[in-house]
């Protein structure tokens, strides 16, 4: 009983230390921090397949499949994201016709 309370308490300390840190960052960081820490997200989600590999019941199962589920969404719509903002710096190619009728 009291791992579990550890680990609520782990996982509540570093939900809000994850909010305060990510509220702090210029705008014009974000980009970078996004690119930066798409590894990370990799990282939960072998962490959550670890984790459902050695699930026992079928709660812990539930609670493990939630979270490969969760990890693998948040992984992909980083990559999703930081394609998207480096997008908006791209120049586009001299060649190329922009659309209008000459």
């Amino acid at each position: 009983m009291l791992d579990g309370f550890l680990a609520l308490y782990i996982f509540m300390l570093a939900a809000f230390t994850g909010y305060e840190i990510i509220a702090r960052v210029p705008v014009i960081l974000h980009t970078p921090l996004m690119s930066g820490s798409n590894f990370i997200h990799g990282i939960v989600l072998v962490g959550a397949m670890i984790a459902l590999g050695h699930a026992r019941t079928p709660f812990e199962m539930c609670i493990g499949f939630v979270g490969v589920l969760l990890g693998a969404g948040n992984a992909a719509g980083g990559y999703v994201v930081t394609e998207r903002m480096l997008e908006m710096f791209k120049t586009s190619k001299p060649g190329k016709d922009s659309g209008g009728a000459k």
